[in-house]
């Protein structure tokens, strides 16, 4: 017997889910000889939580990770962001869902080399309709909260790689996003440098409750995420909950189940 209760339980749980990808595959070339990047993935992704794809190169996790952010689109499937599905958005429509309900932290940084560090920021705001003088006090306020508020008018030649990966992170907070996607974001940092990132992550999390979705080799990031999708061959091989992790120096044990 189907209850009001549970029907409100359900709706609340649908209202929860900020992605939900549905037998996605990404195929290259045709045939016999045709790549199988992705070969039919599902995943529910929930508002507010950290959520790390793991796995080998070429596994096809950097795949999904574009699928996910409207960068590349499925050969089959869908994925939906609130609830609208992304395959169907025209190019403005998609322009602006990047713009305004995602954040992309790249490995490289892709930080403008010839911009301040407030002027890498400000761009996305000026883009979505911004004033200069309320892009350039959201800025500030941004760069102070990733701790670069002494670094504003700094270029990235001036900078370390550390601070620039927090310029990077200002910049996919410039337009309050709902989901904050991450690329290797700790691959081209030394260790106390990528756990400083790892924890600004995790800050922006639990602060204001984005969606952080991050695509890694980086063992760190295990003991910080809500769950772990782990990827082989183009297919989720599992799916875990970081309670049903056993972290342990040297390596990963089989958790309780």
């Amino acid at each position: 017997m189907v209850t009001a209760e549970s029907d409100q339980k359900k709706s609340q749980d649908r209202a929860d889910i900020v992605i939900r990808a549905i037998d996605v595959k990404r195929y290259y070339g045709v045939g016999d000889s045709a790549t199988k990047a992705l070969d039919g993935i599902s995943l529910d992704v929930f508002r507010g939580e950290y959520l790390s794809i793991m796995g080998p190169s070429g596994s096809g996790k950097s795949t999904l990770f574009n699928m996910i952010g409207g960068i590349d689109s499925p050969t089959e499937g869908m994925v939906f962001i609130d609830e609208i599905d992304v395959a169907q958005l025209d190019s403005y429509e998609l322009a602006w869902m990047r713009c305004h309900k995602i954040g992309y932290i790249f490995q490289s940084y892709n930080i403008l080399p010839v911009l301040t560090a407030l002027e890498n920021v400000t761009l996305p705001m000026l883009f979505a309709g911004l004033t200069p003088d309320d892009a350039r006090d959201r800025g500030v306020d941004i760069l102070e909260r990733v701790g670069l508020g002494d670094r504003v008018f700094h270029r990235p030649y001036e900078l370390s790689g550390g601070q620039q990966q927090r310029v990077a992170v200002a910049r996919a907070m410039a337009n309050e996003p709902v989901i904050i996607l991450a690329d290797e974001p700790t691959a081209n940092l030394d260790v106390e440098t990528g756990r400083e990132m790892i924890e600004l992550l995790v800050d922006l999390k639990n602060d204001r409750s984005i969606t952080v979705i991050s695509a890694t080799h980086d063992m760190k990031m295990l003991d910080v995420s809500d769950r772990i999708l782990w990827i082989r061959d183009g297919k989720t091989h599992k799916l875990e909950e970081r309670k049903d992790l056993d972290i342990r120096v040297g390596g990963i044990g089989a958790g309780k189940r």
